[in-house]
């Protein structure tokens, strides 16, 4: 019995001792499921040393014209809710340890004593239980944190995919305000000209004021571009966790090109239910709840289940002598009013419910990915419209109406007003275009991320 306990605890030392905190807060493993859908973007660090190559890293990014990919990486570095996220996944990792951990035993001393004689009871106790199940809670918690790790990985995706949008809202945003200036500087111009003309008796009031009318709307479209242009821009500081003179950067003047292909249709739903984080996730809850569920019932009715070792010394106070009593003592609950029933059923219950879960997740994923293709495709064409029909057509009609004005055969008026129209279908080509890529940031993130929800 004692060599065979032995053995017990020995292994259990073993599989207790190997036990330990991940060194940098399973960050390593959480860059590694999101590497697919952040380029390899590193995270953050709470080693003071990679936290000033980050810093040093972040400045010489900002020093720059801000691509996307970089805002992305500095995003991944500096924003202080993933850096407050991957900190709580330190905190589970802590815990898995804790909860695969044996628990002290329990020492108990005793001095008793009457007329005759004088005992000391030595006893020293643990739970039995903790130590049979001490396999399966590991496998379990390796499981949970997995889990968790898969959750911290979609954060990561979604952070990564929300300053992707952030940046292109901000470019555009800024390309826009740009258009929006230029035709503010083509009504003042002719609202300038109406001034004078009618100063010198050529035109009516009338005329004038239909001018100054053009002028107002001109002025206010421009003051609306410029605040959401600002508006943009602090969302996209919001993303990259940047304020103060961090945030004095310059953005990159243009949007990326449109590409020449469009992604396929086909294998997207297969794609979305064999890449995204959050079926992972969920295909791995329902694989825990299952192999736990046998344990349910037997934890609940035998989890106080104890083993104690046992030494007693009584001595006779008259002659001195001294008896020793040792051996082991076992602790074992009375299944007489709780037979494991309801921790059965519950276990059963949450089964169903993550079953449930996964199922709802993969119809979810595949609607979304249809949809975000749906979306991306029609994006596409109408920014592809803009740039290869719409724009051309405004350009020739600019070219036209220039030539009718130096031929005398159309008026200043009719060349100010090509140039504001010319102006706002240059702004309808960079929103439509700024469309097709956030369209195409959330296809990408309907097939390998995780729900896109709240966007």
């Amino acid at each position: 019995m004692n060599a065979r306990l032995g053995c017990m605890l020995a292994a259990a030392a073993v599989l207790a001792g190997c036990a330990s905190v991940s060194p940098d807060g399973l960050r390593g493993d959480v860059a590694e499921l999101a590497a697919r859908h952040t380029g390899g973007a590193a995270l953050p660090s709470a080693d003071p040393a990679a936290r000033a190559q980050a810093d040093e890293s972040i400045r010489d990014g900002l020093s720059r014209p801000l691509d996307q990919d970089t805002a992305v990486r500095i995003a991944l570095l500096n924003n202080p809710g993933l850096q407050a996220r991957l900190a709580a996944l330190g905190v589970a990792d802590a815990e898995r340890v804790q909860a695969i951990t044996l628990p002290n035993p329990h020492l108990s001393l005793a001095r008793l004593k009457n007329g005759h004689e004088r005992e000391i009871e030595r006893s020293l106790a643990f739970g039995l239980l903790d130590l049979v199940t001490l396999p399966w809670r590991t496998e379990r918690q390796a499981e949970r944190i997995q889990i968790a790790t898969l959750q911290a990985a979609q954060d990561v995706v979604a952070l990564a995919a929300d300053t992707r949008r952030a940046w292109l809202r901000a470019v555009a945003a800024e390309q826009v305000a740009a258009t929006h200036e230029r035709m503010a500087d083509a009504a003042e111009a002719g609202a300038e000209l109406a001034r004078r003309m009618v100063s010198v008796g050529h035109w009516s009031r009338l005329q004038q004021a239909r001018e100054q009318a053009v002028l107002h709307e001109a002025t206010r479209q421009r003051a609306r571009a410029q605040l959401a242009a600002a508006t943009a821009r602090e969302q996209l500081n919001q993303r990259l966790g940047l304020w103060g003179t961090q945030a004095q950067y310059t953005l990159a003047a243009q949007l990326p090109p449109l590409p020449a292909d469009a992604l396929p249709a086909d294998g997207i739903e297969a794609t979305a239910l064999r890449e995204r984080l959050d079926v992972q996730a969920a295909r791995r809850q329902l694989d825990t709840l299952a192999r736990q569920q046998g344990w349910s019932r037997a934890g609940a009715v035998f989890g106080d289940l104890g083993l104690a070792w046992q030494r007693n010394t009584a001595t006779d106070r008259a002659t001195g002598h001294r008896d020793i009593t040792r051996g082991w003592a076992l602790d074992l609950p009375l299944p007489l009013f709780d037979w494991g029933g309801a921790a059965r059923t519950r276990a059963q219950a949450q089964l169903e419910q993550s079953a449930a879960q996964l199922q709802d997740t993969a119809v979810r994923a595949r609607a979304e990915v249809r949809a975000a293709w749906r979306t991306y495709r029609t994006a596409l064409d109408l920014a592809r419209q803009q740039q290869a029909e719409v724009l051309p057509l405004r350009q020739l009609i600019a070219d036209e109406t220039t030539l009718r004005y130096n031929g005398m055969l159309a008026s200043v008026w009719e060349l100010l007003a090509e140039a504001r129209n010319s102006a706002q279908a240059v702004a309808s080509a960079i929103e439509a275009q700024r469309d097709f890529w956030l369209a195409e940031t959330d296809l990408q993130l309907a097939l390998t991320g995780t729900t896109s929800q709240g966007q």
